[in-house]
């Protein structure tokens, strides 16, 4: 009777609990594996044969950070470079069309994606989206041919950088914080006091030098003398007519006529065949942007982030 009890107690926890644990975690890893293998499979429009323009879609915000494979966006220099990567190995592929709908973000991650379009070999067509704006607007300096959608946000030239000062709420709720540092300004920008107005006047240094490489690529890009680029360049954002008439586009137009023209620069004769190209992500990255989407922050992660200074190319 006893040796009864215990089988039965035994299939009541693998009936009870074990299989529909296991069920759900199969679940998980079969669904997880089965999307790996959908962003491997050619999309749409990429079988056939003849020469063919390659179109790249960047949505999001510009990051040093991970690619989110779940939602798709977010745009980091290691997905680009990837995806050029990409439409260097098809030989069929001509030119590029990059689509940028961005509002900006890390001005290292600007450049480095910006610096990845310009040295590339075969022709690439930018064309913009609803908002190709400061970030969004530096990596599209890359480009050979410049497209606008009339309507698009662009421009935003310059650089942010915002602090938070939280001292008096945290003295209305009693939290005291004690800082060490080595040096005066080891801890500027702290979320627990107000800055000095001699770190100001230092940050205010470096986003004036990194504000003169934004001037500088664009005046490269677009072949315009600094003094002209100045002046537009205060973080107020054009529509693309408006991009036009200051020489900040090549041309307003739609996805299709930058496709076309990106066929015309690679010099395919006729209706070229659109490759569509997008991350592959494996199924390691998969599971891990499951995990980080479905996990909160922590109140010292938020802290941490607003307390650690950064330069942005973006919208605020």
């Amino acid at each position: 009777m006893k040796d009864k009890a215990i089988l039965w107690v035994f299939l009541a926890f693998v009936l009870g609990f074990a299989l529909p644990v296991c069920s759900c975690v199969g679940t998980g890893v079969v669904a997880l594996g089965t999307l790996g293998q959908i962003g491997q499979q050619p999309l749409p429009g990429a079988m056939g044969v003849g020469d063919a323009v390659a179109v790249i879609r960047l949505d999001g915000t510009i990051t040093a950070g991970p690619q989110d494979y779940l939602t798709g966006t977010g745009i980091t220099p290691e997905r680009v470079r990837s995806l050029l990567d990409r439409a260097t190995a098809n030989t069929s592929v001509k030119a590029v069309v990059v689509r940028v709908n961005s509002p900006g973000g890390s001005v290292v991650a600007s450049d480095e994606i910006y610096q990845a379009l310009r040295s590339y070999d075969k022709p690439i067509v930018i064309s913009m989206g609803d908002t190709a704006a400061s970030g969004g607007y530096y990596i599209s300096c890359g480009g050979d041919y410049v497209f606008a959608h009339p309507d698009t946000l662009t421009g935003s030239i310059g650089v942010i950088s915002q602090f938070l000062n939280a001292e008096e709420l945290l003295e209305k709720v009693g939290v005291e914080a004690v800082v060490i540092a080595t040096g005066e300004f080891k801890d500027i920008g702290s979320l627990y006091r107000d800055m000095t107005e001699e770190e100001k006047a230092l940050w205010r240094d470096i986003l004036d030098q990194v504000y003169e490489d934004f001037v500088a690529v664009v005046a490269e890009a677009r072949d315009l003398p600094r003094e002209d680029v100045r002046e537009i360049a205060d973080g107020r954002v054009f529509t693309g007519r408006q991009a036009l008439e200051i020489g900040l586009v090549d041309e307003v137009g739609t996805r299709q006529a930058a496709i076309d023209k990106a066929a015309e620069l690679g010099n395919i004769e006729g209706d070229p065949r659109v490759v569509e190209l997008r991350a592959q992500p494996t199924f390691l990255e998969m599971f891990y942007s499951l995990q980080a989407s479905s996990s909160l922050p922590t109140v010292e992660e938020i802290l941490g982030w607003t307390g650690t200074p950064a330069l942005r190319l973006r919208i605020p």
